[in-house]
């Protein structure tokens, strides 16, 4: 259904100026079920990357300034080099146990491997390798290499301990096709509380469901009555499938301990095997246990392997790379280079964070245009505006700093240095470009209806064409109440939510980003039916239960801050067009993606040279009236931080 309640989005205004730290590619090992990230080949960048990112030789031009192969270099190494030259690590461990077992794993056989891979997804293999891409971000030649090689390598230094037994294959028959027990338990802490509960089950069985409803600790089975999925055999705890293959229909198991927890079993009946030869299924079951085995056993021969390495990793220790020069680490005295090192973090990350260069290159020219610097105390303001706004305050109302940069760095998984330099850093450089914005009467008359006015408690039906809404309208118009209007939502909603809430939605506030659905609404009277509503696709039937009183806040008291929240979402929305407009002002030939770029004509008051007007579209304008994270307004009524900014005035 179209949207009944204002959303939140976590930094959706966040500047198109590439401010964010792409994903590292992390080799794991081979376990679960689904392939994981994986490990660069432990060979350098193919030789046409290498040509193209050799040295000195430009490889982008922004307006004039270049950025060298050697920029790059190393800025990707910065970025990433310590993952790179992890996943390297890993891949020369594999590389060596199979090179001391004899062992090779050719093109032809990661070739058939990947077939068979998109086979059992039954899609094309072209189609297979794009998804990975798309997924995942991975190229096919590096899925090649760095998922499905390492899967066959440790596979066959696994092989003898992957085939799977007579006995294993019949317990998976036994368990997919044999007989299972319907059943409800009752899960307690400890033995007297369960045996206490038996006994009242014992007494009164029929109350079993209700027993089990109120004092088991297994919340899933107890929300359902007791009920669990039938119990198989092989299935968990040995002593726990033979108490219920032993129950008759009805009886009740004596308690069962199985790990910490005391559990009785009530059977409620039983279910036949099914009619399937093991013949039939023996050669897929042998599979499917292969391949679990195989998965386990090669995350246990991995595990072993790295045990048993000695690994010196150079790269990040000075006193060690200046005894090793051009070295990043040593597997087992074998070395890994840093041009290796350099050559997989320019060929996986290069066109990434050159993109990063070149806006960074792109906010550089401009503060030099207009004579402007960013420095340390600028830096530090906005972090501790952003400590503020996210609620981290320390005892005496100051910001937490320190904290707020622990949980942003844990959180979004990047180093310290990288969220000052793509976040912190822009953040900043465009807040100076854009300058100040205005904030009009209106819009804080809209913010504080919005924030502290009266919300419309509403039932609405949705339906998917006008027709079938007029029928129901006309039912509705017969019997215009709450209860009959639930009835009709259940019975002819097309929304799963509104048909399961019967009609209910939450209470709607002026101003909250649906301005037909608003203008609808609060044409209402309490008790009141709308006509049929057409939004977007679909068409509703509104009926009004009533209004919620408005906040007992007056304007005054809350003015200053409905100001800096107008204010700050002004500022992101103009800091984005104002990039917008930079880059498309801009000349920019990136050589490493093959593109380039023609100035777009500039000009306007949107314009880079210029601080860009105050004019917003109306789906910018419809957010201001929504709370700013850390913001009284916004902790009363639950909202989602929306940016890591604070504003300033």
């Amino acid at each position: 259904m179209a949207h009944v309640t204002g959303r939140q989005g976590y930094g959706r205004e966040l500047i198109a100026a590439a401010l964010i730290v792409g994903f590292a590619i992390v080799w794991r090992t081979w376990t679960g079920g689904s392939a994981s990230d994986a490990a660069p080949p432990s060979a350098p960048a193919p030789a046409a990357v290498a040509e193209q990112t050799s040295g000195a030789r430009p490889l982008a031009f922004v307006d004039g300034t270049e950025i060298t192969a050697d920029e790059l270099a190393a800025e990707c190494l910065a970025r990433h080099g310590s993952t790179v030259l992890d996943t390297l690590i890993n891949r020369r461990i594999i590389e060596q146990a199979c090179r001391s077992k004899g062992l090779m794993i050719t093109k032809q056989e990661v070739d058939v491997e990947i077939d068979l891979l998109a086979k059992r997804f039954s899609v094309p293999r072209d189609q297979w390798l794009a998804l990975i891409e798309k997924e995942r971000g991975i190229a096919a030649d590096q899925y090649a290499d760095d998922i499905v090689w390492p899967m066959l390598a440790l596979r066959a230094l696994a092989r003898g301990a992957v085939e799977p037994t007579a006995s294993e294959i019949q317990e998976a028959f036994e368990n997919r096709f044999g007989p299972a027990v319907k059943a409800r338990i009752i899960v307690s802490r400890t033995r007297p509380e369960a045996e206490s509960l038996r006994e009242k089950a014992v007494t009164t069985p029929d109350e079993f469901g209700a027993l089990a409803r109120q004092h088991s600790v297994d919340v899933g089975s107890a929300s359902a009555n007791g009920w669990v999925q039938p119990i198989r055999l092989h299935s968990g705890d040995p002593v726990f499938d033979r108490a219920a293959f032993a129950l008759e229909p009805g009886e009740i198991s004596p308690v069962v301990q199985v790990a910490d927890q005391f559990i009785v079993i009530k059977c409620e009946g039983r279910l036949p095997a099914a009619d399937t030869k093991p013949e039939d299924v023996r050669p897929h079951l042998a599979a499917e246990i292969g391949e679990r085995k195989s998965r386990q056993a090669s995350n246990d021969v991995f595990k072993s392997l790295q045990e048993a390495s000695r690994v010196e990793n150079i790269l990040n220790d000075p006193v060690r790379s200046a005894a090793n020069p051009g070295v990043a680490a040593l597997v087992n005295g074998e070395p890994i280079t840093l041009d290796q090192v350099r050559g997989v973090a320019m060929e996986r990350q290069g066109a990434e964070v050159l993109e990063i260069l070149i806006t960074r290159t792109l906010i550089r020219q401009a503060l030099a245009k207009q004579q402007f610097q960013v420095v340390q105390a600028d830096l530090d303001a906005e972090v501790a505006r952003a400590a503020t706004a996210m609620g981290f305050q320390q005892p005496d109302g100051g910001p937490d700093v320190k904290a707020w940069l622990e949980r942003v760095t844990r959180e979004e998984k990047i180093p310290l240095r990288h969220y000052i330099e793509d976040v912190v850093w822009p953040t900043v450089a465009l807040k100076k470009l854009v300058g100040s914005v205005p904030v009009a009467t209106e819009d804080l008359d809209k913010a504080f209806k919005a924030t502290f006015g009266p919300r419309a408690r509403c039932r609405i039906i949705v339906l998917d064409n006008q027709r079938r809404a007029q029928e129901v309208w006309q039912l509705a118009r017969q019997n215009p109440t709450a209860e009959a209007i639930g009835a009709l939502a259940e019975t002819y909603s097309v929304d799963p939510t509104t048909r399961a809430l019967r009609g209910e939605v939450p209470p709607i506030q002026r101003y909250g980003g649906q301005p037909t659905l608003e203008r609808e609404v609060f044409a209402l009277e309490p008790g009141e039916l709308s006509g049929v509503v057409q939004i977007a696709d679909r068409f509703m039937v509104i009926y009004c239960e009533g209004f919620t009183e408005s906040a007992k806040v007056s304007f005054a008291e809350v003015r200053d801050e409905l100001y800096d929240d107008i204010f700050e979402k002004k500022q992101r929305i103009e800091m984005a067009r104002y990039f917008t407009n930079l880059r498309g002002a801009a000349a920019i030939d990136n050589f490493l993606a093959g593109t380039s770029q023609t100035p777009s004509k500039a000009g306007g008051s949107g314009g880079p040279d210029r601080t860009p007007g105050a004019r917003i579209s109306q789906a910018a304008a419809d957010d201001l009236a929504r709370p700013r994270a850390g913001s009284r307004r916004a902790a009363s009524q639950g909202v989602v931080p929306a940016t890591h900014t604070a504003p300033t005035r």
